[in-house]
């Protein structure tokens, strides 16, 4: 029986600590607010909150993790969390747990995913709405990322959209926009006005070289809406 309890009392301890260690991990995610309006943070993973001007939100994630981080705007939800936004809007409920609708500036991000790395962009994939910084205060990454351009007063015509500006793959849907079906797609020009605005943003989805960044696993980060 004595030697029961002790088996029972290390397997406890073990998981504790393997627990524990999981947590220590694990990345944390501050979701900031510096827009001088309203927006709806949403994370997926991690759902959704209404952010007034200063606002916090903090979101805590695994290892293996992969997703991203946008924020809402123009939204109007009932009691029960339902409703609509203009931009950035999944699927009409307060707590995400679907992408959101173009156009959305997003953070995205792969926490652990090789060789205890962790990777993180700002995508311009899916157009844009709202500026966004998303870096990490400690040292180590291989830079932070920063898209804060007016890319909404100086959107092209045909990319306009009610609260943002589209990417051309939205607007037109061909191969050639969206890198579908195989192809190996080139900067396109409108594709490279959104890289002339935010140079290390994703402007196409095959847009990797300047735009993925690494950060060793193990750290915090923040994202900031208009920085």
């Amino acid at each position: 029986m004595r030697f029961l309890n002790f088996l029972l009392f290390s397997t406890v301890l073990i998981i504790t600590l393997l627990s524990t260690s999981t947590v220590t991990e694990a990345a944390t995610f501050e979701i900031q607010n510096d827009c001088n309006y309203t927006v709806w943070a949403a994370a997926r993973p991690g759902g959704g909150r209404r952010l007034t001007t200063g606002q916090t939100w903090t979101i805590n994630v695994e290892n293996g993790t992969a997703g991203r981080i946008w924020a809402r705007t123009n939204c109007s939800f009932d009691g029960s969390g339902r409703g609509s936004c203009q931009t950035g809007d999944c699927s009409g409920v307060l707590q995400c747990t679907a992408s959101g609708e173009a156009p959305a500036t997003l953070a995205e991000y792969s926490v652990n995913a090789f060789n205890n790395q962790d990777f993180l962009d700002v995508s311009l994939v899916d157009g844009f709405n709202v500026p966004m910084e998303f870096s990490r205060p400690s040292a180590g990454c291989t830079g932070g990322i920063r898209c804060a351009a007016d890319i909404n007063g100086q959107c092209p015509p045909e990319l306009r959209a009610p609260g943002g500006c589209n990417n051309p793959c939205t607007v037109f849907k061909t191969s050639g926009y969206c890198c579908t079906s195989g192809v190996k797609c080139e900067q396109t020009y409108l594709a490279r006005f959104f890289k002339d605005m935010c140079p290390d943003a994703y402007s196409y989805p095959q847009d990797d070289q300047t735009s993925t960044f690494t950060c060793p696993s193990g750290g915090n980060y923040r994202v900031i809406f208009c920085p």
